[in-house]
């Protein structure tokens, strides 16, 4: 039986399937601001990946979309670019940083 993934769930192994050497000289906050759940945000520094919960003052990025488009994404269901295109995800800040996301984590452990 497969559990149901969630954001939390998904927050909560983020630092785990983190690749240090795709971070190398990066030092951002990438904040996520979820229509239909917490906000969170994840800082990459020093080679090393911490998650916290709420708004970051003054974030790198910012991705807003809602919580289904966020899963599909990160699961591999849906490309970001393809969410991006559709509407269902907004980048604010330095968008580049966002083509950089996929390859700071391994999909799986």
């Amino acid at each position: 039986m497969r559990s149901e993934i969630t954001v939390a769930k998904v927050i909560e192994k983020l630092p785990s399937r983190f690749e240090p050497d795709a971070a190398k000289d990066l030092t951002v906050i990438y904040q996520f601001l979820l229509e239909d759940e917490s906000d969170f945000y994840i800082k990459i520094d020093n080679q090393e990946c911490s998650t916290f919960p709420g708004e970051h003052p003054d974030p790198s990025i910012t991705l807003l979309m809602d919580a289904d488009t966020f899963i599909q994404v990160v699961t591999g269901q849906q490309d970001g670019m393809s969410a991006f295109l559709k509407g269902q995800l907004r980048a604010e800040g330095n968008v580049m940083l966002a083509t950089k996301l996929g390859k700071l984590f391994r999909k799986k452990n």
